[in-house]
Order: structure tokens, then sequence, then C-alpha cells
């Protein structure tokens, strides 16, 4: 991820995690992605369940749980074994987790075990009374789908009302003192939303907003055709900078990061260089510190069924099953191919990202959608919009 008011606004200096000697286990929330030991931030699929059936779902999900979920007692477990390991996050997601009946027992032991815990959630089941009790439990932050405002977000969701129902749960997590944000997937069918977007989180004082460029899996992957071209995605990338500045400049300090295209941090880098901002060659410290993309490294996967994957979108390849061996384990065993390739991924892709000047800053960008879209995991991601000129290959 790249944090846009980290790096465009000077929230964050190469400094700041310095201070802390750059240890997963040290670092404040906001500075993580800035860890050298990169120890993984860890997404658990708690369920395959969902009240809603959205068109872009990664994990492909459904009304009913899959028959082999780990079961409260395995999840104690998986839980215990990620907080030796040194894991600083664990992210509940689903389908939707709310709809789990023991994920308040999950959150509360993960949070016993001094792992931040955070919900990844479509909102539509947060009452006041929930949202009270999330807080209780110690959740650090509450992550809320949106896909546009009104109607669009509803079209998304494939659900009337939704839209109205993640206003109140927002408004519950604000009421409660619960860090709330919102997560939006960039498509050609919701682009034009992104201006509204910015206007809703001004308006609700929302202080986080994360804009993930679209990966193609699961129901995802009947997306790729409306996936932004080059040229739009460097448009909306350049909006989303100015328009971070403008509520940085009101007083309004949210904080705004892009998600999964790395190639967002150079590009950030060389639109400041040309802006001649002092603060350029700073922000390049800090993307080196960043790292790119982490599949593999500092973020990993488990499913409902206990299989662990690179990341949450790479779940068609299993590196094990935490039934079998701990997460731990299997995340250091790099006798599997792919995994010993992931933790030094630099050096193995093809292309004009091997030819790259920023692969150190991107770490190759997203294996997976390379994948997806040319059947070679090494292959340039077809998402890069940085032309050869910028990359310096030309």
């Amino acid at each position: 991820m790249i944090g846009i008011s980290k790096l465009y606004c000077g929230t964050v200096e190469p400094s700041d995690p310095l201070r802390y000697g750059r240890r997963s286990k040290d670092l404040p929330s906001h500075l993580l992605q800035f860890s050298e030991d990169k120890k993984p931030v860890v997404v658990w699929n708690v369920t395959k369940a969902c009240n809603l059936r959205c068109i872009h779902c990664y994990a492909s999900a459904d009304n009913r749980p899959a028959e082999n979920e780990l079961t409260t007692e395995e999840g104690f477990r998986l839980l215990e074994d990620l907080a030796q390991f040194g894991c600083p996050v664990v992210l509940f997601s689903g389908g939707e987790p709310l709809v789990r009946p023991d994920i308040f027992d999950l959150i509360a032991y993960a949070v016993r075990l001094g792992l931040r815990a955070v919900l990844s959630t479509n909102g539509t089941l947060i009452d006041h009374a929930l949202a009270k009790e999330l807080k209780k439990l110690g959740l650090s932050y509450v992550g809320i789908s949106l896909d546009g405002i009104g109607e669009v977000h509803d079209r998304f969701r494939g659900s009337k009302g939704c839209f109205e129902k993640v206003i109140q749960a927002i408004e519950n997590c604000l009421r409660v003192g619960l860090k709330v944000g919102l997560r939006f997937t960039i498509n050609k069918l919701n682009a034009e939303e992104i201006p509204k977007v910015f206007d809703f989180v001004e308006e609700m004082k929302i202080p986080r907003l994360c804009f993930y460029h679209l990966v193609y899996a699961g129901r995802g992957t009947k997306l790729m055709e409306y996936d932004l071209s080059h040229e739009e995605t460097r448009k909306w990338v350049d909006y989303i900078i100015d328009r971070t500045k403008e509520l940085h400049d009101k007083g309004h300090k949210v904080e705004v990061l892009t998600v999964d295209n790395h190639a967002d941090g150079p590009y950030l880098y060389l639109r400041m260089k040309r802006e001649g901002n002092p603060r350029a060659e700073e922000v390049y410290q800090l993307l080196l510190m960043n790292g790119g993309n982490n599949s593999g490294v500092g973020i990993g996967c488990v499913s409902w069924d206990g299989e662990v994957h690179a990341d949450q979108f790479w779940r068609h390849y299993s590196f094990g099953n935490v039934r079998k061996r701990p997460f731990s384990e299997i995340w250091m065993d790099t006798s599997d191919p792919l995994m010993a390739k992931l933790k030094e991924k630099k050096k193995h892709v093809k292309g004009r990202c091997a030819k790259c000047r920023f692969l150190e800053v991107c770490g190759g960008n997203f294996r997976v959608r390379a994948e997806a879209a040319t059947g070679d995991t090494w292959a340039p991601d077809p998402a890069c919009y940085l032309t050869d000129e910028e990359i310096g290959i030309a």
C-alpha cells in the first residue's frame, strides 16, 4: 500500500520508523508498512458465508459457510501461532466475518494475545450495540467496503439499501470511538464516483480512505475488461493525490492510501520531482523502506479451511494447511518453489519489470495479476502504467 497522505502531505518522515528500529512488533500501526523485518500481516478469511453477493468478490463468497471451516479451537491455535511468530496484525475477513457466530470470541482472543485485530466488513450488520461490543473487545480498526454513492454501491453489492446501512455503520462506529475507514475498489464502473466518495468522507469526517486497484481474482476476474486503462489510472491517481492535499490543507487530516498497484509509489515520487517538491528524496527513502509488493513476505492469507496463501487474492495456490502445520512453519518453508521465489521475487521478474529502475521501490508489483492476465507468474504486471521513459528503459 502507498500512503498518499503520509508521503505527499508529509505526515511521516524517514526518521519516524527509524526511531522504532523498524521492527514490526514495536512500530505503531501507521508505520507498519515501513518495517524492516516484514513480519506478515495475516488476512484470515474466517468464513465463506456472506449476506451479500458482490460482483467483484475476490473470495467468491456465497450465502452459506463452507463445510470445512476452522473451528473455534482451531482458530485459537492459529492466533496463538501468529502471535508467537510476531505477526503484527490479523485482519478478520470473509465472506462477511460478522456472520460467523464465534467472531467476538476470536477477536477477543487475538487482542488478548497482543495482536492488532482489524475487521474487513460490508458494514450492513453494524448496529450501535455491535459497534459498542467491537470497541469493548479492543478491535483496532473497521474497514467498510464502499463502491460508490447510493445506487452505485447497491448495484455492486447486489442488494438495495446497502448504502444506507453503510452510513449507519460508520455513524455507529464513530459514535463509540471506534476507528473506521472506507475501502473502494476502482474500476470503469465506479471511477466517476471517486469525487463523491471524497465529498462523503469530508462530510462524515471519516479518518481513513483506501483506494484498491482491481485484482483479477474470484468474481473480480469477470471485471478484468472493466479495469482502468493506463491513462485513466494516471488521471485518477492524480485526482486522489490532489483531493488528499486539499483535505489536509483544510485541516481534515484524513489518511488516504492506494493499494494493490505499487507503481503508485514511483508515480508519486516522479510527480513530486516534477513539482520541485523538496521532500521528494525523503519520500523515495520511505518508498524503499516500504519495499513494494510483499505477497508471500509481509502479507499472507489463511482461508476458512486453513489453507495458506501468498495473499488474499492467490487462493488457487496453497503452501499448506494450518491443520497440519503451523502457519509460521509453512510461511518460512522455502522448499515450495513458489514460496522460495516470492521471498526474493525481484530476482525472478521478467521483461520491463526486470529492467525497471524502480524495482527496489515497487517489488515487481502484483504477481497474481500478471499470472491471471498472461498465464506467467513472473511476467510484467499489466496494471503498471509507468512509461518506458519513466522507468528508464526507453
